[in-house]
């Protein structure tokens, strides 16, 4: 077994430094300057600059990160079988089993599981500006602009939601591994989001935490702009309870593939704004329309 994954490991890293000579490359060349326009709902909104180069380092990078995991995941699954196969060679080859011994070919666990505990680990987000392409957000002026202000008087700490509209269609509940306040249609689209990740890969379904949802107060350091928090239209999710570090780039390896359902369900996804914010999933602009026209916002 031995002889067949060592080239596949000697490969992977090959690749790896492959790689990095061409990150070093994409590092060192002159890159002209792009300045994209400001995103929505972030706690910091403000203009970044980003280049072509910049971006293909940035996905190189993540390619890097990928190849990386995969390498440890491969050595830690190597060390696994080969613990699973010296205990099947002790197990007994008869009597029944008594008081929690093991029965004959049955596995002892031998504790963590690498590949499991990845979903928490920290990774470049790749090509993080094209997240959302083809998607529109559903910004404060546009939200105010069809339901009015959550609250008349808005601070930075949560308060009460007073707006008729909006409140008659807040509530309370469970949905897959949270338990949330949002507006009932979004309820009813992240129970279908929690379905098929936890129909999918049922393990990170149970790994799911949340930093909160609602919350009726203006965009921290930004007074007089509307959080989409205070309409219940987004919320906060994270791994393990670990929250994610608003601004540098990274993200949980889970919270990158929780963000595939989302987004096939119409969410938008806060690591693509002009400030990284991957713990946030927000309703785009084409789902809340969708809600109005149907009539159950």
């Amino acid at each position: 077994m031995e002889k067949g994954v060592i080239p596949i490991i000697l490969g992977v890293m090959g690749v790896i430094v492959v790689a990095l000579g061409v990150l070093i490359y994409f590092q060192l060349r002159p890159t002209p300057e792009i300045r994209y326009e400001t995103d929505g709902d972030t706690e910091f909104a403000g203009p970044a600059i980003d280049s072509g180069a910049r971006i293909e380092i940035e996905v190189l990078r993540g390619q890097i990160e990928a190849m990386i995991a995969q390498n440890e995941a491969m050595n830690s699954k190597v060390a696994e079988l080969e613990n699973r196969i010296q205990n099947i060679s002790r197990a007994p080859t008869s009597t029944a089993p008594q008081g929690g011994q093991q029965e004959q070919g049955e596995f002892i666990s031998d504790g963590g599981n690498d590949i499991i505990d990845a979903y928490a680990q920290t990774v470049l987000i790749a090509n993080r500006r094209n997240l959302n392409k083809g998607m529109k957000i559903a910004s404060p002026s546009y939200l105010e602009g069809v339901f009015g202000k959550p609250r008349a008087n808005m601070t930075s700490e949560c308060q009460s939601m007073t707006n008729t509209r909006l409140k008659a269609k807040l509530k309370t509940a469970r949905v897959g591994p949270i338990r949330v306040t949002m507006q009932q249609p979004a309820l009813d689209s992240l129970t279908r989001v929690f379905e098929k990740i936890k129909d999918t890969d049922p393990d990170l379904y149970e790994r799911i935490n949340t930093a909160g949802a609602l919350c009726v107060r203006h965009i921290r350091g930004a007074p007089g702009r509307t959080s989409t928090h205070a309409f219940g239209l987004s919320l906060d999710l994270n791994i393990d309870g670990k929250l994610d570090r608003l601004g540098d780039g990274k993200t949980q390896l889970g919270l990158t593939i929780i963000a595939d359902f989302f987004r096939t369900e119409g969410w938008y996804w806060g690591a693509g704004f002009s400030r990284e914010d991957s713990m946030h999933f927000e309703a785009s602009r084409d789902l809340v329309e969708k809600w109005v026209a149907d009539g159950v916002l």
